[in-house]
């Protein structure tokens, strides 16, 4: 009953916001009765497309849940910058009431611009959102890091979110783009997925191709425990990655003791308590002469037990450094960093901006990255 009611206040909501958008614009724009239809129409189709496209993940049948999903995605991502956009001309037109500047000129040039910059930005942050992730490079000054480790690599990906919109071809040429790099080390730090391993299995299956001289290690977010975490945990084990769950190994590069260490995600004891995250239990046991702790982590907010813990660098994700305008701005609500390098102590903390999307295909000023990490001596 419950549930009912929140989806009808949700999509109550919506369908308020779809017409304060009509009401705002098409009255505005300089075209005759019937195109005026056309757009209340346009607007009623993505009032329905929308909750269609949230919910097409519960359709059993395929691929007509995956062709739903697509177009009520898109037209999340149409409709998320109609409304901000919209919300924006009104702010300006106010102001321009106040200082005496608001005329018929600007309110119906303002008004073509809502929807034409509203269509350019969800087609270019949808050729954004699907193109390959460029690699971005970023060194780590670590304090007394022995010769051998000098320039020691790490290839991120994170926050995938193999799903209804991103598939097998999608990852493998992310794979492909990870293997090229010839990085050391290989972390998947979590979001990996949404959905279950009976419906994506075969499309992480390139997972299975990556390759990196210390192997590739995985790391659980808060995507994998709405998809039933304990069956994906096992299906990137039988993939070959080793899945660190508050736990770390010891590597020998050349000589050089190197730590790696990972948590379950931050949020994981609200699914299962025995999964709670804990950077401390992730180095029990951990010997005091390795020359570097790392800690994969998929929130950026570990970070606070990670550097009393005494981790040297955490590799994060969680964020999609706000994904497209206006979300950047809300980010830092619930996370302390939202893309980027940044320290806390003597802990280095990177965050990405992700490797896939969520949601809606569109990445607009938060490209994504394929992340590679360089250890180099504080000079």
């Amino acid at each position: 009953m419950k549930l009912h009611r929140s989806i009808s206040i949700a999509f109550a909501l919506l369908a308020a916001l779809h017409l304060y958008i009509g009401w705002r614009i098409l009255p505005a724009l300089p075209i005759g009765h019937a195109w005026r239809v056309v757009g209340g129409i346009l607007l009623l189709a993505s009032l329905v497309l929308v909750p269609m496209g949230l919910l097409a993940r519960t359709i059993k049948r395929q691929p007509l849940a995956d062709r739903l999903a697509w177009a009520g995605l898109l037209a999340l991502g149409l409709f998320s910058s109609l409304f901000v956009l919209t919300f924006l001309r009104d702010a300006g037109l106010l102001l321009a009431a106040i200082f005496g500047a608001q005329g018929d000129a600007l309110v119906r040039w303002s008004a073509i611009a809502v929807p034409s910059l509203a269509f350019a930005v969800t087609l270019i942050g949808f050729l954004n959102a699907r193109r390959l992730a460029p690699v971005v490079d970023v060194e780590i000054p670590i304090a007394n890091l022995p010769e051998p480790l000098h320039g020691f690599t790490i290839a991120q990906i994170t926050d995938i979110h193999v799903g209804p919109t991103i598939k097998h071809g999608y990852l493998d040429a992310i794979v492909q783009a990870v293997n090229r790099l010839d990085a050391d080390l290989i972390a998947v730090t979590g979001d990996l997925v949404d959905g279950s391993v009976r419906h994506l299995a075969p499309h992480t299956q390139p997972l299975a191709k990556l390759s990196a001289r210390h192997g590739a290690y995985f790391v659980t977010g808060n995507h994998e425990y709405y998809s039933n975490a304990h069956d994906w945990i096992e299906e990137v084990r039988r993939l070959g990655l080793k899945v660190l769950m508050n736990e770390h190994v010891v590597l020998d590069h050349d000589g050089a003791p190197l730590l790696v260490a990972g948590v379950t995600d931050y949020t994981a004891h609200h699914f299962d308590e025995s999964h709670r995250s804990d950077p401390h239990a992730a180095l029990a046991g951990a010997p005091r002469d390795v020359a570097a702790k790392i800690l994969l982590a998929h929130q950026p907010r570990s970070a606070t037990a990670a550097a009393g813990a005494g981790f040297d660098l955490q590799l994060s994700g969680h964020t999609h450094g706000g994904q497209f305008f206006p979300w950047n701005f809300f980010v830092p609500m619930q996370q302390p960093y939202t893309a980027g390098l940044n320290r806390l102590g003597r802990l280095w903390v990177y965050t990405s901006r992700g490797t896939g999307y969520w949601g809606p295909p569109k990445r607009f000023g938060a490209p994504s990255e394929i992340t590679r990490v360089r250890l180099v001596p504080v000079i």
